[in-house]
Formats: structure tokens, C-alpha cells, sequence
């Protein structure tokens, strides 16, 4: 029997779908949701579904920026066959979000135990917010914000893609947190850096949700539910989406800096008292 009733589906994913994007841990919300619903955060059937109900958001990703993916996957077939199309800034780009997203998928697969066990724990996802958080401010505060989307280069992309490795081993750090502070410190302006996490997001975190749907159904995980919670994660993404891009062009990330301590440290109160395990 699946471990996610439909009510819950959709509760989760309207958590995904506002968090996947948003630089405050999409999983550690998640695992906070599960806990306090009494679900199973490390059962096989539930870690499944969260990487599939992903898939949701990445697919409002997707319909957002489908111009500019179109344009960009153009300049790469043309590049292909065309010598002169190859010093196209949108051909060049391509190829550094098939560089930037090797780290991760070779991590991912080699530490899979590692990441599905011991680091699962909320314990880390509670002090990864609060760690992360400082590192977001620090970023923040850093970055000079004077490069635009054009002025990314190659070294820029590996370094932002290496960067969703520290989410990864550390949820709640939050992968879009780690790629939005690591593009702040190259000096990238913040609606640059936003969109240059979410063209880095989607083919890793598509990756995940394909390969962990043989799980979330081999296990026992209701098809019902899993499609409730993906079709509720992308509607609610797409809104998200839009509303983070005209926040951060104009705000800091001050706000997001706050609330993921007092996330994090919210979690180390209910965990201190014995209300989420």
C-alpha cells in the first residue's frame, strides 16, 4: 500500500512547487511536510515520490522558459553541422549546462547510499538551512551584481553546477540556494543568476525524477497520488517561478535569509522536543 494518500499528495505538492525554486530547500520542506503528517521520510516508496513529484516543477520550468530553451537547443543542433554557428554565445552555452551537470550525476550515483541514509536525517536538513543561510547572505553581500546572462563563460557554469553537489549531500541546504550564492559570488546580478540556476536545474533534477520513478512505483507507491502531486507541483512552480524572477529583480535575499533560520530553526525545536524524528 502506497504511504501518501491523495490529500497528502496534494499537500506536498504545492510544497514542491513553491520551494523547488525558491532558495529555502524544496527537500527539507518536503521532509518537514512528511514529518509532520506522519509519513515515512526515509520509506523507499516516499523518497520516490518526492524525487518524482519534482518532475512537476521542472516541467512548469520548462513551459516557462520554452523560448529560450528552444533557442538555445537551436544554436546547438545548428552548431552541430555549422562551424560559424559554434561561436554563438547560445551554442557555447549549451555544451557548459552538459559540463556543469556531470559533477552532479556522478556524485549522486556514487554516493547514493551515503545520501539516501545517514544524510537524510533532519537533523542535517535543520542545520543545513542555517548554514546555508549564512552562506546566502554572505553571497549576497559579496557579489558586486554587475554581469548580465551574456557576460556567463564556461568556468561560471561548472563552478554553479559543482555547486549543486553541497544540496545534494546536505538537503536543506537547498539547490537553488547553492547555485543563486555561488553565481552572486562570480558577480552575476541576481535575475542572471536566477535564471542561470533554474537552465542548470533541469536536466539534473530531471534526471532524478526519471530515475527514481522505477522506485516510487516498484515500491509501492500509488500512481494516483504520484500524478495528483506532480500536476499540483507544476501549476503551483509556474506561479512561483514568475513571482521569483520579478522579486529578485528587484530585493535582496534578505528575506529568504531569514526565513530559512527560523525554518531551521523551528525543525530543531520540534526535533529537540520529540514531535518529528
Amino acid at each position: 500500500m502506497s504511504a501518501i494518500s491523495i490529500g497528502q499528495a496534494v499537500i506536498l505538492g504545492a510544497v514542491e512547487g513553491v520551494t523547488e525554486f525558491l532558495p529555502v530547500s524544496s527537500t527539507g520542506h518536503l521532509k518537514i511536510a512528511e514529518g509532520l503528517m506522519g509519513i515515512p521520510v526515509d520509506e523507499k516508496s516516499v523518497v520516490g515520490f518526492s524525487a518524482v513529484i519534482q518532475v512537476g516543477a521542472i516541467a512548469a520550468a520548462l513551459v516557462y522558459f520554452f523560448k529560450d530553451i528552444v533557442r538555445i537547443m537551436g544554436a546547438w543542433f545548428r552548431g552541430l553541422g555549422n562551424r560559424e554557428e559554434r561561436y554563438h554565445h547560445d551554442y557555447k552555452f549549451a555544451w557548459w549546462v552538459i559540463y556543469a551537470t556531470i559533477p552532479i550525476v556522478v556524485v549522486g550515483l556514487a554516493a547514493k547510499p551515503l545520501i539516501e541514509g545517514p544524510l537524510a536525517s533532519l537533523w542535517v536538513v535543520a542545520g543545513s538551512l542555517i548554514v546555508g543561510s549564512g552562506v546566502m547572505w554572505a553571497a549576497d553581500q559579496m557579489g558586486r551584481h554587475k554581469r548580465g546572462e551574456d557576460d556567463t563563460s564556461l568556468k561560471d557554469a561548472m563552478w554553479v553546477g559543482c555547486s549543486q553537489i553541497l544540496a545534494l549531500l546536505f538537503p536543506g541546504f537547498s539547490r537553488s540556494g547553492a547555485t543563486m550564492s555561488t553565481a552572486l559570488i562570480l558577480d552575476l546580478e541576481r535575475v542572471a543568476a536566477t535564471r542561470l540556476s533554474f537552465f542548470l536545474g533541469i536536466p539534473a533534477l530531471t534526471g532524478a525524477g526519471i530515475y527514481e520513478l522505477k522506485d516510487a512505483i516498484g515500491s509501492g507507491a500509488s500512481a494516483v497520488p504520484l500524478v495528483i502531486g506532480t500536476v499540483v507541483s507544476f501549476a503551483v512552480a509556474y506561479a512561483s517561478i514568475a513571482w521569483l524572477l520579478k522579486f529578485v529583480a528587484k530585493h535582496s535575499f534578505n528575506s529568504f535569509v531569514i526565513y530559512r533560520i527560523l525554518v531551521g530553526a523551528l525543525l530543531f525545536g520540534l526535533l529537540g522536543m520529540g514531535v518529528l524524528s
